[in-house]
């Protein structure tokens, strides 16, 4: 324990008393600091180390016998477990501590069980705390030319830490004190904006080159909102190859509020610029590669046929990210990505982001998300800003376990086509890597046979079966019995997705693992089918 003596007075003497749950490196001066967004509820500072200019250690609050201001007495009472900040101030307002004999926190503080602290004797004494600002700053050439990576470590956002931690402060709270009874604050209800969900959307804005970005409680309630773009009598021209939950939306939902949606195949340049400029199309809503059939698009050109009738562009780039592709770079309007997939990456979250560009735009989308709550929770937003971190990291080792796959499955015999754009001999291959830098960690392949590709995915012990694709796990399916069982089966027939097609999710696992676990499958498959 270190005893800082703070003044003598009539013979008593006062102690500031910390304990060792949490080691903060602050300036002298800052005894207690706070932060001027007033959380009804405590921000929760989820980090073991914290920075600061100065070199003086202090830790607050926790230990055995957690508590802040002591007065020291000969039969000194047992101080209590722990004192958690209730409410806050401003990082630049003189705070006012009252020391107390259970050692509990003076002032606007609460003791553990949300019971003020006792006010009696203990001294009194003034400290004004000072906080390392993070206000975004004008994008410097430097930053401009920082590697995603990089910028995925060291993110850029205007929510303020007065303590510096290492790791961003989870503010779980619904609502936020406000300054008076006739001005708000930064923040008041979480509904409309809270600290942990503007870290994430204003890291996800940069790594995407967008004006704003926005967090929803999942990737479908994004997209459902970029539907409400698109008003009563206009059009939304689609591809025929899209995600399960995209199809169900765009042929069950959107054309209940007189919305005509249009399904195209997105590779024949020709029928999608028919589609466009047959009808009131304000929306053109795209997928590359195309999921599950890894078909990939010219994102470019149908984004120029779509300037030229007025149209918005919505990418889905969850496969991708901006780890290998830039849809705002090739002329999109909005780049949508599922935050379950490779943002998170631990398949411990649901969510999804919109990164928009241009600031009239962004309006619209930011009335939509608060109007109609699809807001993503900050405890959501908190994990996705821990997972985010290692993205760029896991992505390159999931891509490096998909190539070494899809080489020894287009050599199987067994096996008719793989898809996957890091072959070279895929027909998309030059088109997709003229608009990404890499080939993602998906593939899908045909076999002709539904009970063998079923007995491949079933006999598998290194890959889950089951829905979503980007955790850390390698994970294994049939499309048309599970993300894609939504669609009609004459639909999905029309469309060129059959039954026997097997989806490939590659993990961080070992290659060598993982290929052996495929090559036994496979051993088993041609057993039971002969």
């Amino acid at each position: 324990f270190v005893w800082t003596s703070l003044k003598k007075k009539k013979k008593k003497n006062y102690y500031c008393y910390y304990s060792f749950s949490a080691t903060l490196r602050l300036p002298w001066y800052m005894v207690l600091v706070s932060s001027s967004l007033c959380a009804r509820r405590p921000p929760v500072l989820a980090s073991s180390s914290f920075t600061s200019s100065k070199s003086t250690f202090v830790t607050l609050g926790g230990g055995r016998k957690g508590g802040a201001i002591h007065r020291q007495s000969r039969q000194q009472q047992p101080l209590r477990r722990r004192a958690v900040v209730s409410s806050v101030v401003s990082p630049d307002t003189p705070f006012l501590c009252g020391g107390s004999r259970g050692g509990g926190f003076g002032g606007p503080f609460t003791t553990r069980g949300g019971r003020s602290a006792p006010r009696k004797g203990g001294g009194v004494f003034w400290r004004r705390t000072r906080a390392k600002s993070f206000e975004m700053e004008e994008e410097t050439e430097e930053s401009q030319t920082l590697s995603i990576a990089t910028k995925l470590v060291h993110p850029k956002t205007s929510v303020e830490d007065p303590y510096a931690a290492s790791a961003p402060p989870l503010y779980q709270t619904a609502t936020f004190a406000q300054p008076n009874a006739t001005e708000n604050g930064r923040y008041d209800y979480t509904r409309s904006g809270n600290p942990s969900r503007d870290q994430l959307e204003e890291q996800f804005a940069d790594i995407e080159g967008a004006t704003r970005a926005f967090a929803f409680s999942s990737g479908m309630s994004a997209l459902a909102t970029v539907t409400r773009l698109v008003k009563n009598g206009e059009r939304i021209v689609t591809g025929d190859d899209i995600y399960g939950g995209t199809s169900r939306l765009l042929a069950q939902v959107v054309p209940e509020v007189g919305i005509e949606v249009v399904n195209v195949d997105c590779t024949d340049l020709k029928a999608v610029e028919e589609a466009i400029n047959g009808g009131p199309t304000t929306m053109v809503m795209l997928e590359s590669p195309t999921n599950p059939r890894l078909q990939c698009i010219d994102v470019r050109k149908i984004c120029e046929m779509a300037k030229k009738k007025g149209a918005l562009v919505c990418v889905d780039n969850s496969i991708m990210t901006a780890t290998f592709q830039n849809p705002l770079e090739l002329g999109a309007d909005i780049s949508m990505v599922s935050a379950t997939k490779f943002i998170a990456g631990h398949s411990d979250v649901t969510g999804g982001l919109l990164a928009v560009k241009g600031g009239e735009l962004a309006k619209r989308v930011y009335f939509f998300q608060n109007a109609c709550g699809t807001l993503l929770g900050p405890f959501d937003c908190w994990l996705a800003l821990r997972g985010i971190k290692t993205m760029d990291l896991r992505m390159k080792k999931q891509q490096e376990n998909a190539m070494k796959l899809a080489e020894w499955i287009e050599n199987h015999p067994k096996v008719q086509r793989v898809n996957y754009p890091g072959l070279k001999s895929n027909p998309f291959h030059d088109l997709h890597f003229s608009q990404a830098t890499g080939a993602g960690s998906i593939l899908s392949f045909t076999t002709g046979d539904v009970n063998f590709s079923k007995t491949i995915v079933e006999e598998t012990k290194l890959f889950k079966i089951t829905v979503s694709f980007g955790g850390v796990t390698s994970l294994i399916s049939l499309p048309c019995f599970m993300s894609h069982a939504s669609i009609p089966a004459e639909v999905r027939a029309a469309r060129g997705l059959p039954d026997d097609l097997v989806r490939i999710s590659c993990g961080i696992e070992d290659a060598e693992d993982l290929l052996n676990d495929l090559k036994r499958a496979f051993e088993k498959a041609e057993k039971n089918t002969k």
